[in-house]
């Protein structure tokens, strides 16, 4: 009979009081993974450690450390886990606007960095995966090719600063690469893409509490100080004896469209295919928007509700949703008519009494006004030739001091009728790519997210016309995350699978 083999033998270092001391630290470190009081204590000592080395430095140099010992870490993770990188680059886009009330240093170019960290982790990737299937869509292409000629606009031989350029392409095209980080993502993880969701969901409920806090308790002192400190920005905050309020937004105006936008998407979401558990809650959300959105005083915004409701309702044609639409527009028909002492109630009803706003006729007449100019210059007056870069790096151009108000007039004037018809057909193929999938896909809840997702994007193309509803934010990161779910969450849906011939 063969000898059996001792085990206990590879263990006799433990009969030794160091192979004991060195099995202990072995099981915390590789079995728990510091997941015990070790670990907790190693990492209280060396947090007093650093602490105590950033406390004895001067102000700039401990920043810097301290930048160095967070932003190290997240900077490798966003690199290796994409779905996090896009959450990250949502609570920063939320949080830049607000944040330049309060500081004047380039925090804006954090968001420029999480976008570049975000493309070359999906090009890492493709360097062994070699796929790129998650870019071969017609609207892959038409991004694309709206990213070549804002690029290529720098060689715009009327643009009077290549600086207006720079400071503007990142905006209006740069910040659409977030658009394929997101398709790279989602493409097959059902799991990031409705985490993502749910953060812009809590990311736009945030902001309507926050919003209603300014109303009703009052901005800080810092924010009163930055909305005093210009009397045009004053001007724009005060109308109708009351504040308009912004919430982390840079202006009212993002902030009104932010919110009727969202409370549009959350009725989706109520009808739709949502569990049972999150209708109270997404109803709540959207009862809170719709007031938050009440104090902006944007008037565009109040008249996006009505226009994003009835696309939702002839996008399911439910019975149900149809006949409720109704009584609730006859009984905004009463609401508008109504006579009010009420400074809220009238600027809401002004929005849908267009001939008698006094600033519509005024935009109507530039429009008028700029048209020669964009039927002679194809290519535009270039990017950054309008707005805010106008009036810094051009100040006694006469396009500087134009008032665009639009983003379809401000592409016009400074990308051209050429640029016009390109931003046009974007926005077609972004409504088509939604129409096309919500039609053909089944899952009740994938249905219900492509109806919120094209019902949003229809809301701010009608917004374009009156507002620069895009390129603000968070607005231009949310919507280019929405457009990256416009073309994946298909991938999830057993129904669109089959009629494509996938097994």
């Amino acid at each position: 009979m063969p000898r059996r083999f001792n085990h206990g033998k590879l263990f006799n270092r433990r009969s030794t009081l160091p192979g004991r001391i060195t099995a202990w630290f072995e099981r915390k470190v590789w079995v728990q993974k510091m997941n015990n009081p070790l670990g907790v204590a190693l990492l209280l000592m060396a947090a007093l450690g650093v602490a105590y080395v950033m406390s004895s430095l001067d102000f700039t140099t401990g920043f810097v450390l301290y930048v160095m010992l967070v932003g190290a870490p997240l900077i490798v993770y966003c690199i290796f886990n994409v779905a996090f990188n896009i959450g990250l680059m949502l609570f920063v886009a939320l949080m830049v606007p607000f944040a330049t009330k309060f500081t004047s240093a380039p925090i804006g170019t954090l968001l420029d960095l999480l976008i570049l960290i975000g493309a070359v982790g999906v090009l890492l990737r493709q360097i062994k995966e070699r796929d790129w299937s998650f870019a071969k869509y017609p609207l892959s292409y038409m991004i694309i090719i709206w990213l070549y000629y804002n690029v290529m606009q720098v060689l715009n031989p009327y643009a009077e600063s290549k600086l207006a350029w720079l400071y503007t392409v990142r905006s209006v095209a740069i910040q659409q690469v977030v658009f394929f980080i997101g398709a790279y993502a989602f493409r097959n993880n059902l799991k990031g893409a409705l985490y993502i969701v749910k953060l812009i969901v809590v990311i736009c409920f945030a902001s309507a509490l926050y919003g209603l806090k300014q109303q009703y308790l009052g901005f800080s002192a810092t924010e009163t100080a930055w909305v005093m400190a210009d009397a045009e920005r004053f001007q724009l905050y005060y109308q109708w004896n009351m504040m308009r309020i912004p919430s982390f937004c840079y202006d009212p105006t993002t902030f009104g469209i932010l919110m009727a936008c969202f409370s549009v998407f959350c009725l989706t979401l109520i009808v739709g295919g949502t569990p049972r558990k999150y209708k109270w809650w997404l109803a709540l959300m959207m009862g809170c928007a719709l007031w938050a959105m009440a104090f902006t005083g944007t008037r565009t915004a109040f008249a996006l509700v009505p226009i994003g409701a009835i696309f939702y309702a002839g996008l399911i044609l439910n019975r149900k949703v149809l006949l409720i639409g109704a009584a609730l527009a006859v009984l905004g028909t009463g609401f508008v008519m109504k006579s009010t002492s009420s400074g809220v109630i009238f600027r809401i009803q002004s929005a849908f009494k267009p001939a008698q706003d006094d600033s519509m006729n005024l935009r109507l007449e530039n429009q008028k006004k700029i048209q020669p100019y964009i039927q002679s210059h194809p290519f535009g007056g270039g990017l950054g030739s309008c707005g805010v870069w106008g009036k810094r790096f051009n100040p006694e151009s006469e396009l500087a001091k134009f008032p665009h108000d639009s983003s379809f007039v401000r592409m016009a004037v400074e990308l051209g009728w050429i640029g016009l018809i390109l931003y046009t057909l974007f926005h077609y193929f972004v409504l088509r790519t939604g129409l096309y999938y919500f039609i053909r896909c089944r899952d009740p809840l994938i249905k219900a997210l492509y109806a919120g997702i094209t019902s949003w994007a229809f809301m701010l193309a009608v917004a374009c016309y009156a507002q620069e509803a895009i390129l603000q934010l968070p607005m231009n990161v949310i919507y280019n995350v929405f457009l990256a779910l416009l073309v994946t969450l298909k991938n999830f849906d057993p129904a669109f699978r089959v009629q494509e011939g996938e097994v």
